[in-house]
């Protein structure tokens, strides 16, 4: 295959790392909560793994913006050989169920921490409070954000097998488009 060819059959450098940058974020705010639940509560590891997370998942926000604003601006790449129909309509829809999890995670942790009336800082940057305390719908927000946290393993992990199926059973060309490097 020419290399123009090649060229038009990956996503640009810019997509690729954003998206590998986006995975390791992404992952980096699920350890830090997870890894903070090791800490007794009140204990600086816990507080400060806490702070982390919350830091980190408000940066994927405006990451995600960012990806969605390539998105718009570049043109698809080409799967070959094309998928069926169903696989198509399949990927589209885990693509907008991953974009609302990114764009919906860390508005919900906000707005249950500020519900809760605890102050945010993002990277140590205090945040004004975009909801006045109310510890009831606290409650409601932190379990919605915390169902939105395990669907977002249910999505990631689906993702993720697509990937390798693709790659591995199918043989397409889903997972090199997005590799980083030289095709």
């Amino acid at each position: 295959m020419p290399a123009a060819a090649i060229a038009r059959a990956r996503y640009a450098p810019s997509a690729i790392a954003l998206h590998w940058g986006m995975a390791l974020l992404i992952v980096a705010v699920y350890g830090c909560m997870l890894a903070s639940d090791n800490f007794p509560r009140g204990s600086e590891p816990r507080t400060l793994l806490r702070g982390l997370h919350y830091s980190l998942g408000l940066l994927v926000l405006p990451l995600a913006c960012l990806r969605l604003a390539l998105v718009a601006r570049q043109p698809r790449t080409a799967i070959v050989p094309v998928p069926a129909v169903w696989q198509e309509r399949l990927a589209h829809w885990m693509k907008v169920a991953l974009y609302a999890l990114m764009l919906a995670m860390p508005l919900l942790g906000w707005l249950s921490l500020a519900a809760k009336g605890t102050a945010v800082a993002f990277f140590g940057l205090p945040l004004p409070s975009p909801l006045p305390p109310a510890p009831n719908f606290a409650h409601l927000i932190k379990e919605v954000h915390e169902a939105g946290a395990t669907v977002g393993y249910g999505l990631v992990g689906a993702h993720t097998a697509a990937a390798l199926v693709h790659h591995h059973v199918l043989r397409d060309n889903t997972l090199r488009r997005m590799l980083p490097g030289r095709a």
